[in-house]
């Protein structure tokens, strides 16, 4: 036999270490030898442009940092149970709520969704002394960081006398900003993984990490890929000493900025009030019965009221004889240029009319179209220089604005709304993030939105909200840590979160038109958990070589099973599935690319039988891609029935199987 059972737990994914190295392997052979990376090597190979480990740098550092760093290259060791009975729509939705902690998750996640992610959203903890648990179980005390900062010798004595002016506020201050930079730092490198080249991050934060976190992603997304600094105006206090305050940020990178410049992408958003405008245009026409005089007339006394709109709209006056609502531009061209100086002709006179000094906005060519499309507004002579007529259907979106004005009490009194009061403290605005995420996602109505600190889950029902204004299928994947809370009907947040996308969902559903598109306003729930497959701890039990032979943990179900093997092995969570049973237990077929089979007690003909329904599904409806099986490693009863299934899958053209 040639067919390995290869173990899945081989496997390695991006930006874990193993696979870092590979990476370091193919590009400098020279410098990775056994499996170990020769620093020195290294650096001879990359030249001038190599600075030497002891140069000064640039940028953010904190005691802890390298250790932080290390976590992110880490590969993942649980594993996430599937949850359906808390879940809504299980078998069609594409959305996905998972219970844990974020770092792991993103492990995760990391093999199945690298290069996946269109726009990632975090409100993380601000760090502001009583919202900050994650710790990574590796919290900074007061004296850990002293030692690790090099203020404490190797006896553990205070380096910093009372005669400092180091107080004990900076001394407690820097100990919480180094737990928090260190809970953040992997998490982001993580991320910065599963977004596409085409991706945006948007990051929540106040004054207390501003500027360290605004640093901090310079460094891991580069200071050349920073889109904008968002500032979102809530309410302030009266009473407050410098300021009114009431100000959040929302830091905002590409993954590629330069590649977002190139294809030309531009984040709009629409014009606020420009419904309002259109209504109020259709209006006039039909009470003027198609009359442009009478329209104009009454649509000017209409702008006379004072609507909210933008600014800019108030200059979309007039309404035409085809009934549209129009503004009369300049033609000037913004800067000289000899190529658009040319004679444009009055239509009736015969006769040039007056040329600006830098001369026409547009080519020859172009305005000669547009004058015959009637897009050129001349005088009753040529004495009179001409203008541009510009619909307001034209101008029905602008470049998003960076700066929200949005009291933050519509989006607490939203949720009260739907969970009762006092449920969650500080949600994010739903309309907010939405606009957002439409302005970032753009045309890409299929688009994926993470969010690895859900809180009650603001990204999920935004993203539902969105999708239900346009039509879209955008999807959401929603982290949140497992955090205990004092309510009425909630243990976790992660229950809170849940709730509040269960009652969204009902609630979009609701006002949905019934010949509307259907919008998913379901979600899969998962929960973190240790691996299925025991770890080797030497303890009695194990050394029970019998008892040993089960190496999976008593209590998991094949379901368990399948979703362990799609995280190792990169497989999105909803891809599409089909089950049959077969020999007493079942076979799962994803997509027609993967074939898993966790069975048990295989004999030789169960072996044999699991092939050939394999085999059959699989011809029904051939793929081009090559199909992995997957089989549980400790499920045949012997050598035999294991290497009868290995000939069978091999001999029908399957390449690759492989064990857990």
């Amino acid at each position: 036999m040639t067919l390995d059972f290869e173990p899945i737990d081989d496997v390695t994914g991006p930006g874990e270490a193993k696979s870092n190295i590979d990476v370091l392997a193919r590009l400098f052979p020279d410098a990775v030898v056994d499996g170990t990376v020769d620093i020195d090597a290294l650096r001879d190979l990359l030249g001038d442009d190599a600075a030497p480990s002891s140069a000064e740098a640039f940028g953010l550092r904190w005691p802890g940092m390298a250790e932080a760093r290390r976590l992110s290259t880490l590969p993942a060791t649980g594993t996430l149970l599937p949850k359906p009975g808390e879940s809504v729509d299980w078998n069609t939705t594409r959305n996905i709520v998972i219970e844990g902690d974020n770092l792991e998750v993103l492990r995760l996640l990391r093999r199945g969704y690298t290069n996946k992610v269109d726009v990632i959203y975090i409100d993380p903890p601000y760090n502001t002394g009583n919202d900050f648990i994650y710790d990574d179980k590796r919290t900074t005390s007061q004296t850990a960081h002293e030692t690790a900062a090099g203020q404490r010798d190797d006896e553990g004595v205070l380096q910093v006398g009372e005669g400092s002016d180091r107080t004990q506020d900076r001394k407690s201050g820097a100990s919480r900003h180094t737990a928090w930079l260190s809970m953040m730092y992997p998490r982001l490198l993580v991320a910065q993984h599963l977004l596409k080249d085409t991706g945006v991050i948007i990051v929540a934060i106040d004054d207390t990490e501003h500027a360290r976190i605004k640093l901090l992603m310079d460094r891991v997304f580069g200071a050349e890929n920073f889109a904008t600094n968002v500032v979102w105006q809530g309410r302030g206090k009266n009473d407050a000493r410098f300021s009114a305050g009431g100000i959040d940020y929302m830091l905002v990178y590409a993954k590629n900025r330069a590649r977002l410049v190139d294809e030309d992408v531009r984040w709009k958003e629409p014009k606020r009030g420009y419904g309002l405008v259109v209504d109020a245009a259709e209006r006039a026409w039909r009470n003027s019965e198609g009359n442009p005089v009478k329209a104009t007339e009454e649509f000017r006394r209409w702008w006379k009221t004072n609507p909210d709109t933008e600014k800019g709209l108030q200059s979309y006056s007039e309404i035409d004889e085809t009934g549209r609502p129009f503004l009369r531009g300049p033609l000037a061209s913004p800067n000289p240029r000899v190529n658009l100086q040319y004679d444009l002709v009055h239509p009736v006179t015969g006769v040039p009319v007056p040329m600006h000094p830098n001369g026409w906005r547009y080519a020859k060519e172009v305005m000669a179209a547009l004058v015959a499309e009637g897009r050129i507004i001349f005088g009753q002579d040529h004495t009179t220089s001409p203008r541009r007529k510009l619909y307001l259907e034209e101008q029905d979106s602008q470049a998003i604005r960076s700066v929200v004005v949005q009291d933050r009490a519509a989006a607490t009194e939203s949720v009260s709304k739907l969970l009762g009061s006092s449920i969650f403290d500080n949600p994010k605005d739903v309309s907010v993030l939405s606009r957002w995420f439409d302005a970032t996602t753009g045309s890409k109505h299929d688009a994926v939105v993470l969010d690895f600190f859900a809180g009650s889950g603001s990204t999920g029902h935004a993203v539902m909200d969105l999708n239900a204004s346009d039509g879209g299928d955008r999807r959401y994947i929603l982290v949140q840590l497992d955090e205990s809370v004092d309510k009425d009907d909630y243990d976790t947040i992660a229950d809170i979160t849940r709730e509040r996308l269960r009652r969204a969902g009902q609630q979009i559903a609701a006002k949905q038109a019934p010949d509307a598109a259907d919008i998913d306003t379901g979600f899969r729930s998962y929960r973190l958990a240790s691996s299925n497959v025991r770890a080797w701890d030497g303890t009695p039990d194990q050394l029970d070589l019998l008892g040993a032979v089960d190496n999976l943990v008593a209590g998991r179900t094949t379901d368990d099973l399948l979703v362990e093997m799609m995280l190792r092995l990169g497989v999105d969570l909803t891809t599409p599935l089909e089950t049959r049973e077969v020999a007493g237990s079942t076979l799962y077929n994803l997509a027609g690319t993967l074939f898993a089979y966790f069975g048990t007690d295989i004999t030789v003909e169960r072996a044999n039988e699991v092939a050939k329904v394999l085999v059959a599904w699989r011809d029904e409806d051939p793929g081009d891609a090559d199909t992995t099986v997957v089989v549980r490693d400790t499920g045949f009863v012997d050598s035999a029935a294991k290497l009868n299934f290995a000939a069978a899958v091999e001999q029908a053209g399957f390449t690759t199987v492989r064990s857990i």
